[in-house]
């Protein structure tokens, strides 16, 4: 794919829209149910079920704990937090990620859009009245375009799988937590401590300040280019964007000590959120064409036309 690079256009001011506390006050009736088993026949998230994919995945996060250390987040965030690789729109970022295939998904062997338009599609039946969210569906993985050349193409162990803190104690409840061992931060006492660098309440975030830094990957990176490129996604949104591969504490409850009552409210439409992001992974396409119009007219509301990436 080409990409056109254009001049930004002047900003435009967004009106951050305001939504309900409780997710079940937009749910419809019914609502999405979860599927047995996933397209390879095993329950979802089972990193130890005998599939032609457990060895890749499991050789994924070997290396993603071994190198996921403080230093290498932090200088991370610092290269790539510039937006200076290119200019694109939204629609073209989705058309770019087509080429790759997550190799820490368990559970899914399909190009990315097709993730993308399922959980787009699943959240816009059950929510229809939360627009904002389904366009966080759309865009949720789009940071994975750091597999792309133009980006410098990141090894999968640095953009895709389940995120955590650095700076503290590795969970247990991480996938394969054993390989945390030959990381360098499990015996630093500054890091290896249950608070580590932290505090107990500090928040995940404050003030539009990171306080928690989290593995490097395209939850943090699609969060700082939404950011940096001023979207009116309300807040539930962001965190969305930002901890949806969060599973030590979305799933596990790890980590709560550090949440403040923002990161609280948050967390419910993450839990919503969740379950469309795993479950509706299937073999079953979505009509790209008959959705597009739809999804293009909230990209236009909620962000400019080109962004910095």
């Amino acid at each position: 794919m080409t990409l056109v690079v254009e001049q930004p256009r002047p900003a435009v001011t967004r009106e951050v829209k305001s939504i309900p506390s409780d997710p079940k006050e937009s749910l419809m009736d019914g609502g999405f149910v979860v599927p047995d088993a996933n397209s390879f026949g095993h329950t979802f998230r089972d990193y130890n079920a005998e599939s032609e994919r457990q060895k890749t995945v499991e050789e994924f996060y070997r290396m993603n704990h071994i190198h996921q250390t403080c230093d290498f987040v932090k200088r991370m965030r610092e290269q790539y937090g510039k937006l200076d690789r290119v200019e694109m729109s939204i629609w073209e970022c989705i058309e770019l990620l087509n080429e790759f295939v997550d190799e820490s998904d368990p559970d899914l062997d399909e190009p990315q859009i097709e993730h993308l338009l399922q959980t787009a599609e699943a959240i816009r039946k059950d929510y229809p009245e939360e627009d904002w969210l389904h366009l966080t569906g759309l865009i949720h993985d789009l940071g994975k375009v750091l597999l792309h050349p133009s980006f410098g193409q990141l090894p999968q162990w640095a953009v895709v799988g389940d995120t955590f803190p650095v700076g503290c104690a590795f969970d247990e409840c991480n996938v394969h937590h054993k390989y945390f061992e030959e990381n360098p931060d499990h015996l630093d006492p500054k890091y290896n401590t249950k608070l580590g660098v932290y505090s107990e309440g500090c928040g995940l975030e404050n003030n539009d300040f990171i306080i928690i830094l989290m593995s490097c990957g395209h939850d943090d990176y699609m969060y700082l280019v939404a950011k940096g490129n001023k979207t009116s996604l309300p807040l539930a949104g962001l965190f969305i964007i930002r901890y949806h591969s969060f599973y030590p504490l979305h799933k596990h409850g790890a980590h709560q000590y550090l949440m403040n009552e923002e990161d609280k409210e948050n967390l419910k439409w993450l839990h919503v959120f969740n379950k469309y992001d795993v479950y509706s992974k299937s073999k079953v396409r979505i009509d790209v064409e008959k959705v597009k119009p739809y999804y293009l007219s909230l990209i236009e509301k909620y962000f400019p036309a080109k962004l910095k990436w």
